[in-house]
């Protein structure tokens, strides 16, 4: 069976955001519900993929292991039910889903709760190796102090049911067959309208400020590492939920090592001598200790010498990857005449059998040409 991407069976684009997701999704549960395609059996499986991509999609720690590691993420040896985790019981609750915010009173708490904040985190390799407790600054909405977050100005409550919305927080209209929702113009989706409001936030409950936060990142986060926090996004209006903060690591250039997952890889420069004759190298390593290399006699420019457990580390588990020193045989270019006098007697004595590989390449080039 072909599996579909998420983001084609959505129709949207991968750096799509939350909110085009959720339109996306709703108009294609409404075009293709079974109930309006008679109990299709091709629709109500193509209903099922739309809801499992919207399920995937719309949680930020989920869209991030899809991203990386595509389905593959969701498949521990077990079957993935995405109904179940979305506590969906039948296509009854699934429009219920897309249609139920407004008969339920906690929605206007999730009209109002915060935005959820991206900040974008840079890492040296070596603070991505042992991990680092980072104090960032984030300009964001937070609760208004003198107010306690109410957004009135006495201490008691000053607020009144939005007649717009009757303290629902959405209004609704009528689109033909359908019934469409969206937030409550008159109250902002908070259902009660602020009679007395706070001069400090003007009836917001939350203000606008520059603050300090310390961030742990564990240790074997790489490029790209999504890490949430919690309740760190932006206030949430009249007191309601914050919304999270997400950072997404970037990783500062090495002046020695790339980095493949928890493998560190160094391109090493060795003499033409050292690769004929053996000899050994010394890196440093990313934990602060050396790194012996043994160069084997007669080794060839690209091979590669790999150091068991001197790698990054795993993030969320143990043990360390590997090192690997990609060897790279340079040619000198610079000689003195002792050296080159040298280098003529070696060239006299050779007699082919020296560098079986460009033996072979030239015997296969006279046999082309007949030579």
């Amino acid at each position: 069976m072909v599996e579909h991407d998420y983001y084609e069976l959505l129709g949207v684009q991968r750096g799509a955001d939350d909110a085009a997701i959720k339109a996306a999704y709703r108009r294609l549960a409404k075009e293709h519900h079974p109930d309006r395609h008679n109990g299709c059996s091709d629709k109500e499986a193509h209903f099922k993929a739309i809801n499992e991509a919207y399920d995937v999609l719309k949680d930020p720690q989920k869209r991030a292991a899809y991203d990386r590691f595509g389905k593959a993420a969701f498949q521990n040896g077990g079957g993935h039910d995405p109904f179940a985790e979305a506590g969906f019981n039948g296509f009854s609750d699934i429009f219920s889903t897309i249609f139920g915010e407004f008969m339920d009173p906690r929605a206007q708490q999730n009209a109002a709760r915060g935005a959820d904040l991206r900040y974008d985190l840079e890492l040296s390799l070596d603070e991505a190796f042992a991990g680092v407790e980072k104090t960032i600054s984030i300009q964001a909405m937070t609760k208004c102090e003198p107010c306690h977050a109410t957004g009135c100005t006495k201490a008691d409550r000053c607020a009144s049911t939005c007649q717009t919305c009757g303290g629902m927080g959405k209004v609704r209209s009528q689109q033909g067959f359908f019934v469409v929702e969206r937030g409550c113009p008159s109250c902002r989706g908070a259902g009660e309208i602020i009679t007395d409001p706070c001069p400090t936030c003007h009836g917001e409950g939350r203000v606008l400020t520059q603050r300090k936060l310390a961030v742990k990142i564990p240790a074997g986060v790489d490029e790209g590492t999504r890490i949430r926090v919690a309740s760190e996004g932006e206030a949430g209006v009249r007191g309601a939920a914050s919304g999270d903060l997400y950072l997404f690591v970037h990783m500062k250039r090495h002046p020695i090592y790339a980095r493949e997952g928890t493998t560190l890889i160094a391109d090493c420069p060795v003499s033409f001598t050292t690769a004929a004759l053996g000899g050994s190298i010394s890196l440093p390593g990313i934990d602060g200790h050396k790194v012996e290399l043994k160069i084997p006699a007669g080794i060839q420019s690209g091979e590669q010498l790999r150091h068991r457990g001197s790698g990054m580390s795993v993030l969320n588990g143990r043990g360390r990857g590997d090192l690997v020193a990609r060897i790279l045989v340079e040619t000198p270019t610079r000689m003195s005449s002792k050296q080159k006098k040298l280098l003529e007697e070696f060239r006299g004595t050779e007699t082919g059998e020296e560098c079986p590989a460009t033996k072979s390449f030239f015997a296969r080039a006279r046999d082309i040409f007949g030579g």
